[in-house]
């Protein structure tokens, strides 16, 4: 497993990395719609659909909302000021606030959702449409100044969440003494999210001043740590609708990593809530 996990991860970084900084902003549009569709599909099951044209018309469906709220926006308009995309990245805030809510009450919280599909349909759009429009926002970022501007700051964003993840494996596994949330997600540990916050800060120090990020250093600390509190909330969120729907992983398209949703999960709260606070919020970029 451990193997097939490392040799999947040093595919799909150089991957992540091309797409991030050599696709044209079209492209990177349609990579990260087809994406979305991908986790609407694997979203399916954790709604309550057991049928594989259920999911695939939800899939569908999901595709068609994101492309059409991405034509909306006049051509060369900036997504950070598009209505559409200000009240997806507000309404994550809102959305994630009340995760937080369920994943806290849980398994008390499931009694208001566990048999509503139209409920569980909403949360996943809830997840997915601020995500895609949190994607667009970063990378479009100063765009027409210089095309790799936004790319640095999504780069930096998947590396925080990802370093955050690390750290916390790591530091839970040496010190993981008290459960974070042992009815949702029992491999998780107040130890393991203290190590990810530092780890988090000390990537945020050298991004800070080794890449051409231009932010105010506190403003950069305090978003990340946020963004890395959300991620964490993504996560065990998903965690508690698979263990809602019985299942373990939300797909098995990634060799050793499961699925789409798997592996977006901390990214699907970490990057809306992220681009709201930076874009939005603080104004910080």
């Amino acid at each position: 497993m451990l193997k097939s996990r490392l040799i999947t991860a040093f595919i799909l970084i150089p991957i992540v990395i091309v797409a991030l900084f050599f696709l044209p902003m079209v492209g990177f549009a349609l990579v990260t719609l087809a994406v979305s569709m991908l986790a609407a599909w694997e979203w399916g099951p954790l709604a309550g659909l057991s049928t594989r044209s259920q999911r695939i018309w939800l899939s569908i469906l999901c595709g068609l909302l994101l492309a059409l709220m991405m034509l909306s926006i006049p051509a060369y308009h900036p997504y950070s000021s598009a209505p559409v995309i200000i009240y997806a990245l507000k309404g994550s805030l809102v959305w994630w606030v009340a995760a937080l809510v369920l994943v806290l009450l849980y398994p008390r919280s499931a009694v208001f959702w566990r048999r509503s599909y139209p409920l569980r349909l909403m949360f996943g759009i809830l997840t997915i449409i601020p995500f895609f429009c949190g994607m667009l926002a970063l990378r479009q970022y100063h765009y027409s100044v210089n095309s790799f501007t936004g790319a640095w700051w999504l780069l930096y964003v998947m590396v925080l969440v990802w370093g955050a993840d690390s750290g916390a494996y790591l530091f839970g596994r040496l010190f993981g003494r008290h459960k974070l949330a042992p009815k949702v997600s029992p491999g998780k540990t107040w130890e393991g999210l203290v190590g990810g916050l530092v780890t988090s800060a000390l990537i945020s120090w050298l991004f800070g001043r080794y890449a051409p990020l231009d932010a105010l250093p506190l403003d950069l600390l305090a978003c990340s740590v946020v963004a890395v509190l959300a991620s964490v909330l993504g996560d065990l969120t998903e965690s508690m609708f698979k263990r809602e729907a019985g299942i373990k992983d939300s797909g098995h398209l990634i060799p050793g990593h499961g699925g789409i949703l798997d592996r977006i999960d901390s990214l699907t709260a970490a990057v809306p809530v992220f681009a709201c606070l930076m874009l939005l919020i603080f104004r910080a970029i």
